[in-house]
């Protein structure tokens, strides 16, 4: 017997005796961030904003991230069936990078607020994470949010309601044992909130001492509040004049320790994390 049929009086024969059938072949694409793309499944049209073998992200139109798995022929470009591959490396002089270190996106549509939040103690440390990483965080839609201290984290966090799709990361200064901050940080344990720090009593202290003239921010004693003894250190009256001349200098992530670069980042990462599609 040479042919058999199946699914039905209308389907075609099958000649048993012939080659196996061919997966169709998909033209490769560089995956060209910025370029626009159609998820051929869905019918989501956005901008690639990332690549990777096994997953691509596109923004819509509305701001909206939605992340897809990267199989052959699931796209469409000018309206034909495509594999989206490894896309060419921009040229140095071609890249502009912002004060984090990533990649711009220039032109890339304004991205509407997400639900979820980076909490973080006080008002300097917003203002910095502004500063350096204030592109990616308007490019993602995230909002920072000071907290005017940890001490309520618990009721914040339950007041916030977090949950898949409105998570929460928190920013908290002098996380290491046995401080108050990392009891606080014990206290709270959601799967949709993520806390991390650094290692300092306060945010000034993970900013390079060089940009305010000294080879090491001086020591100050427990019982002086210790933005006021390092001011009172390098003679400056007013501790908020100190802060925006600091803050000034302060002009990328190099700038930083890695302790903060680090949990930052890792906190942006947890709260702009895509479903996968």
């Amino acid at each position: 017997m040479g042919t058999v049929r199946r699914g039905g009086i209308l389907s075609e024969a099958i000649d048993l005796n012939g080659p196996p059938k061919r997966r169709p072949a998909y033209p490769s694409i560089p995956a060209t961030i910025g370029m626009d793309i159609t998820h051929q499944a869905t019918g989501t049209i956005g901008r690639i904003i990332a690549w990777s073998d096994a997953a691509v992200t596109l923004r819509d139109d509305s701001g909206q991230d939605r992340q897809f798995r990267n199989m052959a022929g699931s796209f469409l470009h000018n309206g034909a069936p495509c594999t989206l591959v490894r896309p060419a490396p921009l040229p140095a002089e071609a890249r502009r990078l912002t004060a984090s270190g990533s990649i711009a996106l220039d032109n890339a549509p304004a991205k509407m607020a997400r639900a979820s939040r980076l909490l973080v103690e006080g008002i300097h440390d917003a203002e910095l994470i502004e500063k350096v990483w204030g592109d990616d965080l308007r490019s993602e839609g995230i909002v920072v949010v000071p907290m005017d201290g940890a001490d309520d984290l618990a009721t914040i966090v339950s007041e916030f309601g977090p949950r898949p799709g409105r998570r929460l990361g928190v920013l908290l200064d002098h996380l290491v044992d046995h401080t108050k901050e990392s009891r606080i940080a014990a206290a709270v344990n959601h799967p949709d909130v993520l806390i991390r720090g650094h290692k300092f009593i306060d945010i000034w202290a993970a900013i390079d001492p060089k940009l305010a003239g000294l080879s090491a921010w001086p020591e100050v004693p427990r019982s002086i509040p210790w933005k006021e003894g390092i001011c009172a250190a390098v003679g400056v009256e007013e501790s908020w004049k100190f802060w925006k001349q600091l803050l000034a200098s302060t002009t990328s992530f190099r700038d930083l320790h890695p302790s903060l670069v680090g949990a930052v980042e890792e906190l942006i990462d947890f709260v702009t994390a895509p479903s996968m599609q």
